[in-house]
């Protein structure tokens, strides 16, 4: 796994530490809570390497940037102050839908020169897509979206 910064290493490991902890050590799975939880440190580690990648055009690092505030802020539709572990929810649901709709619009090889996950992106990406469009509904997923503008691979 590459980054570009060592603190952005830092991170990704507490985020990982913390995402084990809501989930059980070892994660299940076969959960879908806990899946989305245990791809929520690779989603951002990658979000962030990206915005320093100079291959990447300033359009996507802006909705990149949105995006990455909108994780770490406390404050967005489902909190993690109030909902503990379901909060993430929301946040790895703009991140995929802001990663997805780069995938179609920039050589992939970009992505994956940090991709850190275990399967493939594009596989992981649309596995996340379809799960929050499930758990979420549609009318918080529309309010979501209209945020952050909509993915023009998946719909």
């Amino acid at each position: 796994m590459k980054s570009a910064n060592p603190r952005h290493w830092d991170y990704y490991r507490r985020l990982r530490v913390k995402m084990k902890q809501y989930t059980g050590q070892s994660g299940n799975p076969k959960h879908t809570i806990s899946e989305l939880l245990m791809v929520a440190p690779d989603l951002f580690h990658l979000a962030i390497c990206l915005m320093g990648d100079p291959d990447v055009p300033l359009k996507f690092k802006a909705k990149l940037g949105a995006a990455i505030a909108y994780f770490i802020s406390p404050i967005d539709l489902l909190p993690e102050l109030l909902l503990g572990p379901f909060g993430y929810i929301d946040d790895i649901a703009i991140l995929a839908w802001v990663l997805n709709s780069m995938l179609n619009q920039i050589d992939q090889d970009i992505v994956l020169r940090y991709w850190a996950g275990d399967s493939t992106v594009l596989t992981t990406i649309q596995r996340i897509i379809d799960t929050t469009d499930k758990l979420l509904g549609k009318g918080l997923l529309k309010k979501i979206k209209s945020s952050f503008g909509r993915s023009t691979h998946h719909e």
